[in-house]
């Protein structure tokens, strides 16, 4: 996707109903030695990493939970659009972990650091509404029948960027997010 100069904009969304991404398998990491934890913790990093690099806009189209490494997937997107009913939250915590995917540093850039401390510290959820209100989505849509109403959304939100001029997109973005590392 890096160098593809057809790709103006990147959607992410789900294939599974009422999950955008539910995060690590826990099950699965309780069963790996403090080595495999650490490759596994920094493997997931750079990925999110890279996609947060992406030369084109990212959308994060949240149908459903956003839990972990979920939300962390979400955090490294440019934008989020998230249903109503969609549920979040870096839930780590809750279970004697820490966001280790960036969602530490991501989270904060997008809510402030108070609002973060406190979502990071309880491991609360939110819901669509919720988020919006607090500026981690920039759109809440109303769920519909279908289950995609926030990749509907996306993908409205992604046409309406395709118009702009691919290069000047290309260095808003890069200058946003160098700006934002000062």
């Amino acid at each position: 996707l890096r160098f593809d100069e057809n790709v103006r904009v990147v959607v992410f969304k789900s294939e599974v109903k009422g999950v955008f991404c539910a995060g690590a398998d826990l099950k699965e990491r309780a069963k790996m030695d403090d080595a495999e934890v650490e490759h596994f913790v920094k493997r997931l990093r750079n990925l999110m990493d890279e996609i947060a690099a992406l030369p084109v806009p990212t959308i994060a189209a949240i149908d459903g939970y956003a839990l972990g490494g979920g939300l962390e997937l979400a955090l490294a997107c440019d934008l989020r659009v998230a249903a109503s009913s969609a549920k979040m939250g870096l839930i780590e915590t809750t279970r004697g972990l820490l966001p280790g995917a960036g969602g530490t540093q991501r989270l904060p850039r997008c809510v402030g650091i108070g609002l973060a401390k406190e979502l990071i510290f309880t491991g609360r959820q939110v819901d669509g509404q919720q988020a919006f209100s607090m500026g981690l989505v920039n759109h809440a849509v109303p769920q519909n029948n279908d289950g995609d109403a926030a990749y509907q959304r996306a993908l409205a939100l992604a046409k309406e960027i395709l118009p702009q001029a691919p290069f000047a997109v290309k260095m808003g973005k890069l200058a946003i997010n160098t700006g934002m590392e000062v």
